[in-house]
Parts: structure tokens; C-alpha cells; sequence
């Protein structure tokens, strides 16, 4: 049978290695005209076959096809280089006809299969040369097949490869722009710091080039204290200093000298390679995503080389690919390939957003060292992520779920553990806390038990290690019960971590376990007037804040009420999309004045910078989650506002908390302007009908459209009186009132947002003699820190 495109013929799987060459010609035919009055047949034109035919190697035909074209069509090349990436698709008959006058043969039908054989021999090339790069290197298996398109890979394919890495650099220069850790990692490129501080902590000489770079002239004091003992000593590390004080670099770079070391060692294989591959993986520093960005400048250089039927070209191509794939991944070589270039560290953190956090630090400390790493978080696809483990990268970053969901499915890089160099899990009493996380103890079972290595090193992080709770007095009177202590904690955790030798203990914690430049300050309210109080703080004191509640429906409330009044905040809880929760990240790092409303999603390890406030909504229900929510502000030596919102049912909370931190002084109350509460409290209960009617109608709409989709599936007819809101007549007049009555509310809200709240009254004011008016004093301009301040110094004149 003839395909549409005359010369085009379609098998399934012989077409990549077979070419065919017309002898004969295609005959018609005959056709009973009684066919064409079934449907079946009826797009049927007319049907011819080929007899006479040659069954040749396509690789064969394809090479002599291209000398011809070399001999003939060398002045041409260029234009015919041109016209094939821009003309589209109706242009491309042209350009055919070309190729069939130089040919010799006079049979127009075997030029065009030959075209359609040579073309899809590039495709292979390009596929292969695309392989390649995902694998690091080209197998024997392959070589040993595709012995003649090499020779044309260095004309056609490597003009592609480099466009594709001249296109990539700017795909992920954009992507590093929007993450919300580019502030902090930004490079001192104009003057580089000077790193003499590191080098008595035996950090490896391309790290000391990275610090410098980054623009680190002196090392924390736990990365001061943590370093030696794990660089030199090789101990295992329990760290516990407070937020902001630089713990990720201080497993980090032990991690990458343990890589480097191994890499020393075994520098016949892996150090060559990866040294072969440093520019391709200066690519995957950015984010998983841009892998997507790849494949798609892939396709499209693909689609470009002169294809005429793009979706069964397109199919061809996938196909070829997956031979390839196969033939690669034969067991015996995979084996091999996986022993000679094993996972060496593995980063196991609670949350997505921490581990996107501290996969963009360690690329960034590992920037001259062509070390790769690996990102494995939920919420994203399972199949990339698989894709970029085939790789082969030497630390990976993930969080326990997907990481033991790749585990279970005997993925080759993850299959021997025994090699692994380094376990780091961070925020470690939130990770082996009871009721959480089953999968990290199932893969702590695993690492201490059968892929156990003795010569692992194991680095537990957290701000709250050391900070014990004290012991209810009806759990000290039951027998054998323990008085839970900082060893004892320790000890304990040490036993489910599976740390077995004597490790390096660094405590940097304060006994308030907050930072020294964190101000705390507290206001007493009743649970309806939180709103009130919130919206003040936010149009008295704008910047950058962080609202923290205990539950997703009261963000998603406090979402739509702030929006209702102009306030743009931008919401983070653990529904939402993966890829909407890091967009929010990165417009709340752009954005100067900005609102992240959050569940306790966000309360660990995320190094936002400049975070002005912190606001806790509700009071968290642990001393621990309040000591993490309080460290997303105050970093790094800067000065940043706690406020708690204490209703009368968090005050057990706060009690708790309050005694826990063993706070020697009262938390100071925020000062308030209660002139203005007023007209607050106005604007804001108008935003509560509006949001109560807006909330409602909603519901209603998903209620009717579920039954009705449910309905219609099961071809029944609903009644009006199963319909949210639409139960009788009657209520259609009470509905138009409704909407009526809510435009009205949003016209008013609109009214009185555009009238300023903080007024300057001037009356009774004139000019004085000196020419200077006298402005009364305001709270305008005033900073959230300033104005603590100055109610504490005027609480202290008052008490002399």
C-alpha cells in the first residue's frame, strides 16, 4: 500500500536498519467498487503496490546519497542549510525537487526514498549525539553499531549540540534570577573575597575557589567547629546552632571532599569523566526544570531538519530512542557503570522547598569541583526525576517519600547503598519524630542493616537539637519513666539515626533558643479581632512578612480576605501544586513589600532574604515550631520582629512555650494606634460578608456542577430542590437581591480603600516666626522595630 507522501513506507521496526531501493515501479490496483459502500473503506482514493525493490543497510544508502550531495552540492550548502531550518513545511517541495535534479538516477520515486532514508538516518545521529549527553559518554555497544554516521555527526549533529548548549545558558540564567536563594548566593564577581579564614579548615582548593567567588571571606562558628572534626577526623557530626547560622555549608563541604576524595582514589574511571562532563553539568545547577527546557530545544532541532511528516517522524524518533535506551542499559553494563560511579552523598530533608533550598547551595559551593547532584522531591514527576538518576550524579537531595518510592523500584543508582560516603539528614528532630516520616525509618533500617558502611559518615543538623521539653509530672510518676535531659535526647536520637561510634557534639544554642537579634513582642486579643490587629500591622509596617497559621483553611480564609482588601498576599500550604508553591517563593523573595501567608510547610530551613516580620497568627503548638517560625526572620546577624496573636484559646500554647524557652523577662506588648482601629475594624467586617458571600456562592457552584456532571453520567434528571441555593422559585428573586446587595458592599470597600487611613490632621496649626510648621507627630514612617523600641524606652523613663 502507498503512503500519503509517495515515497514514505512504514514498518514497524526494519525501517531504522533497512533502506529500500526502487527497482520497479508502483502499479495500480483494481478495486471492487462495491467496497466504497461500507464506511470503512470510504477515505479509500486508490491502492497501489511495489514489486520490484531492493531491501538495502539504510545506513549504506544514506552514506552514498551523501557523497554524491558533496561532490554536487557543495557551493549550496549553506543556502540549503538556511532553507531547511526556516522555509515551512510547503517551501520544503522546493527544496526536494533541488536534491532530484543534481541526483544522477532518473527515478524520481527512489530519489525520494532515499531523502526519507537519509533523513532518517540525522535523526538517529541527533538522537544518539542527544543520548550521549544525557548518559556522559557513548557506550561500545553503540560505537560498534553506528560506525558510519559518526563521520557525519561531526558535520550535522555537533552544529545542533552547540546550538542547544548556547541556547541552554540562558534558559538557566533566568530560572537562577527567579529562585528566592540567588540574593544569598549572589557572586562577588567584581572582587573576590579573600578566603584565608577557610584554609586552616582543610577545605579542598576548588570549594576555597567557590567561597571566594560567592563572596565568603570568614566561616561561621559552627562551619569553624564543624569542619576539621568531619574533613580531617572524619567523625560523624551532631550540630545543633540557631537559625541563620550557616549549618548547610557546614555539611556541605565535607560531603564534596569526601566525593573529591573518592573520585582521588578511583580517578582511572570516575575523575576523568566527570571532568569530561563539568560543562554539561553546569546546566543542571539550577533546578530540575530546566531538563524539560532540554528535551524541548531537542524536539525542535529535531522537527528542523528537513522532516515532511512531523508526527510520525516525531513517533520514529521516541522509538529509535528507546532502542538506544536499551541497548545502553544492558544489565551487565549497567551493573558496571553503576559500581564504577555509585551515590556517594545523600541529603534527606523534611520539606520540598528546603531541599530545592540546599540542592542550589551545595551546586553553587560545588561549582568548579564538576561534582553532580540530583534533586528527588514529591509533587513532581517520577519519570524525570528517574531520568536524571540515570546520570548517575554523586550527592542527591530528597525528601523521604520519593526517595524510598524510588527505593522500592530498584532504580540502579540507588540499588547499591554500601558505597554511600556521607548521610545527612537535616532538621533531624523533626525527620524521627513518632508519627512522621515511616519512610525515612524504613531507609535508616536499610542503611544500618544491609547496605550498611562502616566507613559512612552521618552529619545530623537542626536549630531545636537540644532543646528538651520538660517532663509532665504524671509521666516522671509512672515506673521506669526517664527524666528527659540534652544527653539523654541526644542518645536517643543518635540509636534511631544509627550513628555508632563516638561523634563530634556542637551546641551553639542559647538557653532562650532564639536569635540575639530577634525582638519579640506579643498582642492579647480576642480570636475575631485577630483580623483586625493583622491588617493594621501590615498597612501600618509594609515589607516583607511572614504570616504563620496552624491549619490550610485558615491560610486559604486569611487569602481571600486579604485580597478582598488590596493587600496581593500569596499563599503556601501543602495543597497546593508543587510548581505554584516555588513560584509563590520566588515573588515573595522579589517583591520589597509583600505578604507569604504559610502553614508550618515553611517554617523550617528556608533562608528568604530580608524577612522583616514574622507574624504568628496562631500560636504554634510546639516550643520547637516556634523557635523555626521566628528563625525565618533575624538572619545572618540582621535584626527582625516576632508578633504573636494570642487568643484565650492559645494561651496553653503560649504557657507551654513560655516555660520550655525558660524566657527570663515578659514578652513586651506591640504597640497599637488605637485611633485608627476604628476604621479598621469597619473595612474589615465589610471584607468578611463580602468573603462569607463569596465563600458560599463558590461552594454552591461546586456542589450544583458535581451533581450535574454525576447526573449526566448516569443519565438521570436532577431536581431543582437537590440544587445548592436553588431549592424553590422564590430564591431566584432573593438571589439577584444577594448579588445585588454584594456589589453594593465591594462598591463601599472600594470607597473607603482609596481614602487614606492614617491621617495627618493639621488643625489649629499656622507658620511661626522661624518660617517652620509645627506637623504633629505620627507613627508614619515609623518601622514595626522602631516603634517597640521606642514604647520600651518610654516604659523605662516612666519606671525612674
Amino acid at each position: 500500500m502507498k503512503a500519503r507522501k509517495g515515497g514514505r513506507f512504514r514498518s514497524p521496526f526494519k525501517l531504522k536498519q533497512k533502506g529500500i531501493e526502487v527497482v520497479g515501479e508502483w502499479k495500480t490496483v483494481q478495486i471492487d467498487p462495491n467496497l466504497f459502500a461500507e464506511e470503512e473503506f470510504r477515505d479509500i482514493v486508490c491502492l497501489e503496490e511495489l514489486t520490484d525493490y531492493k531491501l538495502v543497510s539504510s545506513s549504506k544508502v544514506g552514506r552514498v546519497k551523501d557523497q554524491k550531495r558533496k561532490a554536487e552540492s557543495a557551493p549550496q550548502e549553506d543556502n540549503e542549510e538556511v532553507e531547511e531550518s526556516v522555509i515551512p513545511p510547503k517551501k520544503k517541495k522546493k527544496n526536494k525537487d533541488l536534491r532530484s535534479q543534481t541526483n544522477k538516477d532518473n527515478i524520481p520515486n527512489a530519489a525520494e526514498i532515499d531523502m526519507v532514508v537519509d533523513k532518517e538516518v540525522k535523526c538517529t545521529e541527533i538522537i544518539e549525539e542527544a543520548s550521549c549527553e544525557d548518559h556522559g559518554h557513548v557506550t561500545e555497544n553503540m560505537s560498534s553499531r553506528k560506525d558510519t554516521p559518526k563521520k557525519k555527526k561531526k558535520k550535522v549533529p555537533k552544529n545542533k549540540a552547540s546550538q542547544a548548549q548556547e541556547a541552554l545558558p540562558s534558559v538557566t540564567t533566568s530560572k537562577k534570577v527567579k529562585n528566592w536563594t540567588t540574593e544569598v548566593l549572589s557572586a562577588s564577581t567584581d572582587q573576590k573575597a579573600d578566603v584565608s579564614a577557610w584554609k586552616d579548615l582543610f577545605v579542598p582548593e576548588p570549594v576555597l575557589q567557590a567561597l571566594s567567588y560567592l563572596g565568603f571571606s570568614a566561616p561561621t562558628p559552627i562551619q569553624a567547629l564543624a569542619l576539621p572534626s568531619a574533613i580531617r577526623d572524619n567523625m560523624d557530626v551532631l550540630g545543633a546552632a540557631e537559625t541563620g547560622s550557616g549549618k548547610t555549608l557546614a555539611f556541605a563541604i565535607p560531603m564534596i571532599h569526601s566525593v573529591l576524595q573518592w573520585q582521588k582514589s578511583n580517578n582511572s574511571t570516575t575523575r576523568n569523566d566527570s571532568v569530561s562532563k563539568e560543562s554539561h553539568q553546569h546546566h543542571d545547577e539550577t533546578r530540575w526544570e530546566n531538563e524539560d527546557e532540554a528535551e524541548k530545544v531537542t524536539h525542535q532541532q529535531v522537527e528542523d531538519s528537513g522532516d515532511e511528516d512531523d508526527a510520525s517522524f516525531t513517533t520514529g524518533c521516541v522509538k529509535v530512542l528507546e532502542n538506544v535506551e536499551f541497548d545502553s542499559d544492558d544489565e551487565t553494563h549497567n551493573v558496571d557503570s553503576h559500581k564504577k560511579r555509585p551515590l556517594l552523598g545523600l541529603v534527606l530533608t523534611p520539606t520540598r522547598e528546603l531541599a530545592v533550598q540546599v540542592k542550589h547551595h551545595i551546586d553553587a559551593v560545588a561549582k568548579f569541583t564538576g561534582i553532580k547532584t540530583a534533586i528527588l522531591v514529591g509533587g513532581m514527576a517520577a519519570q524525570k526525576q528517574e531520568r536524571v538518576l540515570n546520570r548517575k550524579p554523586e550527592i542527591v537531595i530528597a525528601t523521604p517519600g520519593r526517595l524510598w518510592e524510588l527505593v522500592k523500584e530498584r532504580h540502579p543508582h540507588l540499588s547499591n547503598l554500601r558505597q554511600l560516603r556521607c548521610l545527612v539528614i537535616d532538621e533531624a528532630d523533626r525527620m524521627v519524630e513518632k508519627g512522621h516520616f515511616l519512610e525515612l525509618s524504613q531507609l535508616l533500617e536499610i542503611l544500618n542493616d544491609s547496605q550498611y558502611n562502616p566507613r559512612r559518615q552521618t552529619f545530623v543538623f537542626s536549630a531545636t537539637l537540644t532543646l528538651v521539653h520538660q517532663t509532665p509530672t504524671r509521666v516522671l510518676q509512672k515506673k521506669n519513666a526517664k527524666k528527659m535531659d540534652k544527653k539523654t535526647k541526644l542518645e536517643l536520637l543518635m540509636e534511631k539515626v544509627g550513628i555508632k561510634g563516638k561523634p563530634k557534639v556542637i551546641d551553639l544554642t542559647r538557653k532562650e533558643a532564639t536569635v540575639e537579634t530577634l525582638t519579640e513582642t506579643r498582642i492579647h486579643c480576642n480570636t475575631d479581632e485577630k483580623d483586625y490587629y493583622l491588617y493594621y500591622f501590615l498597612l501600618q509596617y509594609p515589607g516583607r512578612t511572614m504570616v504563620f497559621a496552624n491549619s490550610i483553611d485558615c491560610v486559604k480564609r486569611l487569602s481571600s480576605l486579604l485580597t478582598i482588601l488590596n493587600c496581593d498576599p500569596l499563599p503556601l500550604h501543602a495543597n497546593m501544586h508543587q510548581k505554584q508553591r516555588l513560584k509563590n517563593l520566588e515573588r515573595f523573595a522579589e517583591r520589597e513589600s509583600c505578604v507569604l501567608l504559610t502553614t508550618d510547610v515553611a517554617a523550617r530551613g528556608l533562608d528568604i532574604p530580608n524577612v522583616q516580620h514574622v507574624i504568628h497568627y496562631q500560636v504554634p503548638r510546639t516550643s520547637e515550631l516556634y523557635v523555626h517560625r521566628s528563625g525565618r526572620t533575624a538572619r545572618a546577624a540582621n535584626e527582625g520582629l516576632s508578633l504573636l496573636l494570642i487568643g484565650p484559646e492559645d494561651l496553653i500554647n503560649f504557657r507551654k512555650i513560655y516555660k520550655t524557652l525558660e524566657k527570663s523577662e515578659e514578652l513586651p506588648f506591640f504597640p497599637v494606634d488605637t485611633k485608627c482601629m476604628t476604621s479598621i475594624k469597619e473595612r474589615m467586617n465589610l471584607a468578611r460578608q463580602i468573603e462569607k458571600a463569596e465563600f458560599f456562592n463558590s461552594r454552591a457552584k461546586q456542589h450544583n456542577s458535581w451533581l450535574q456532571q454525576a447526573a449526566e453520567a448516569l443519565e438521570i434528571d436532577l431536581d431543582d430542590d437537590m440544587l445548592m441555593g436553588k431549592r424553590k422559585k422564590t430564591n431566584e428573586q432573593e438571589e439577584s437581591q444577594k448579588q445585588k446587595m454584594l456589589k453594593g458592599m465591594k462598591k463601599q470597600l472600594k470607597r473607603m480603600l482609596s481614602q487614606p487611613l492614617f491621617k495627618v490632621l493639621m488643625k489649629t496649626k499656622y507658620p511661626t516666626q522661624s518660617g517652620k510648621l509645627l506637623l504633629p507627630q505620627t507613627s508614619v514612617g515609623i518601622s514595626a522595630l522602631g516603634a517597640v523600641s521606642k514604647k520600651q524606652a518610654k516604659k523605662k523613663k516612666s519606671i525612674k
